[in-house]
């Protein structure tokens, strides 16, 4: 057995490990935007881009119910706390033995993807013609073994993630991002959209690749080498596989009701599907880039705490309480942007070529019903990882499924019978979709944070937190209702430098207002800059 990880390692968790965590996040979701303003450029919001949104969702299901999400449940608690022991040589064995059951799962499933593509896109795309179907099935071929790279390069994730060497796998999706932006200045103007979107495609196997093998020389120093195995007698593996079937399952049905939103989305006209991409990529970098930095980061350190059921409590309720206010400084600026800025972010980053302003007002709107939800989302992240710190998967998975349900059952009627009602387009029905997403994420969250206090205490529901949030939410507003002065005095700039000081003005006078407030994360950022300006 080796000693245990000292106190100066464990230093790096929590703060400066979130801050990592961002950092490379930050550096994959910029290229994540530049790589959807490409594709909105050179598709807009027509026929290829439809089917190439159905296409990439399809073989997704791979990276998302055996990716990060599900590893982080089963895999880190289990390999973080051998390591909190000491015991390196055990951990080594369960991460091989992972990734061996990972990689032949994946690639069984690779096979029958292919295989079944035409299915597949009966059931995903129901609402398309024939030749639309026809590209789906291509594309959805080409998918399939680029998200099983994915996958695999989620367990290298894992590895990385225990260790405390945040930024390299979090920025490694940018290898992917440049992969497809290339294909797309390469190809983009000289070939028919579909073309395009094959093209795109092989590209996104490609940066699959690049992005687990720019994990793997770390990863591998870590481990000393890799140690392939079944693990079939091992019981820390056999943990890690008890851990994952429920969070598997878990993913499975929130993977389903995506799928689903995406066939209703087939019957709403051309362009939903593309706009509801297009909506997640912008909703997601906060949930990513906040919400995950914070619940990622704070998995391995949650993951080892002591035995003791008390010290355990006393050390969740202090991270979850850091965790709560770090996301909602955040958090609730971003909200606040997308819903009465969301015009101006679209159009600076999207609006070009083929996508036109009124292809920006109606993504708006449906960012804008998605963003209700923000605030849940990446807190419900942050809850549902102080459970599985506990080795409790299966509390998360029932109150997903409840989020599920109550998404599909209220997003059908909002999609497909409420913009009949209120007598506009039914392309509208995707806002339906997303503001029904948005409730369920408060009806999840809610459930996850009242079992949680159940287990540990009170969590961060107190009167700081009240107060917190009031000092947050009117800096936002108030901050946004003199950006959009702003931006009526400049109203016919470009939309990029036009968005460049309606943001600027909104951020600076953001992080003022609430310093005078007396939010501490606030008066934190202005204290660095001071420290930087003064060093200058």
């Amino acid at each position: 057995m080796t000693e245990p990880e000292d106190a100066a390692t464990a230093r790096n968790g929590g703060g400066r490990g979130a801050f990592l965590v961002g950092s490379g996040i930050l550096a994959s979701r910029i290229a994540g935007l530049v790589r959807q303003s490409a594709l909105s450029h050179y598709l807009g919001l027509g026929h290829a881009a439809d089917a190439w949104n159905v296409a990439f969702s399809a073989p997704n299901f791979l990276q998302t119910m055996f990716g990060e999400g599900v590893l982080s449940a089963s895999f880190i608690p289990v390999y973080s706390r051998l390591l909190a022991r000491g015991e390196r040589e055990e951990a080594e064995r369960v991460a091989g033995a992972t990734l061996t059951l990972l990689a032949i799962v994946t690639s069984v499933l690779v096979l029958l993807g292919i295989l079944a593509a035409p299915l597949l896109v009966d059931v995903l795309a129901p609402g398309y013609a024939e030749d639309k179907q026809a590209l789906i099935v291509r594309l959805v071929r080409i998918f399939f073994p680029g998200a099983a790279l994915l996958a695999l390069s989620a367990w290298a994730l894992g590895v990385l993630n225990s260790h405390r060497r945040f930024f390299l796998s979090y920025a490694a999706p940018v290898m992917w991002n440049l992969t497809i932006i290339a294909a797309l200045v390469l190809f983009g103007g000289r070939e028919s959209q579909s073309s395009l979107t094959v093209y795109a495609a092989w590209a996104s196997v490609a940066g699959s690749a690049l992005q687990l093998l720019v994990q793997l020389p770390a990863v591998l120093t870590l481990l000393r080498g890799l140690r392939l195995s079944l693990g079939a007698s091992n019981p820390h593996v056999a943990t890690v596989r008890r851990n994952f079937a429920p969070v598997f399952f878990s993913r499975g049905v929130v993977q389903i009701s995506a799928w689903i939103d995406r066939i209703i989305g087939s019957f709403l006209g051309v362009g939903a599907v593309a706009a509801l991409g297009n909506a997640q990529t912008l909703y997601t970098l906060p949930v990513s880039l906040f919400g995950m930095a914070v619940s990622a980061s704070e998995l391995p350190e949650m993951s080892r705490a002591a035995a003791d059921p008390e010290e355990l409590a006393t050390r969740l309720r202090a991270r979850l309480r850091a965790g709560v206010s770090r996301i909602s400084f955040f958090i609730v600026a971003s909200t606040v942007a997308f819903l009465l800025l969301g015009d101006v972010i679209i159009a600076a980053l999207l609006q070009s070529g083929e996508f036109q302003r009124a292809d920006t007002r109606y993504v708006w709107g449906i960012l804008a019903a998605a963003s209700v939800g923000l605030l849940a989302s990446t807190r419900g992240r942050l809850y549902a990882s102080a459970f599985y710190a506990l080795h409790d998967t299966r509390t998360p998975v029932r109150f997903s499924l409840v989020r599920v349900a109550f998404s599909v059952a209220v997003g059908a009627v909002a999609a497909l019978w409420l913009p009949g009602a209120l007598g506009v387009s039914n392309r509208w029905g995707a806002a339906g979709l997303t503001l029904a997403s948005a409730v369920a994420g408060w009806v999840e969250y809610l459930l996850l944070r009242n079992a949680l206090r159940a287990r540990i205490g009170v969590t961060g529901a107190d009167p700081d937190a009240a107060r917190h949030a009031m000092r947050v939410w009117a800096s936002a507003l108030a901050a946004a209702g003199l950006a959009l002065t702003v931006r009526g005095l400049i109203a016919s700039w470009h939309p990029k430098p036009l968005a460049v000081v309606v943001l600027g003005v909104y951020g600076v006078l953001y992080f003022a207002f609430a310093a005078v407030l007396g939010v501490a994360e606030a008066r934190a950022v202005w204290a660095r800059v001071g420290r930087l300006a003064s060093r200058r």
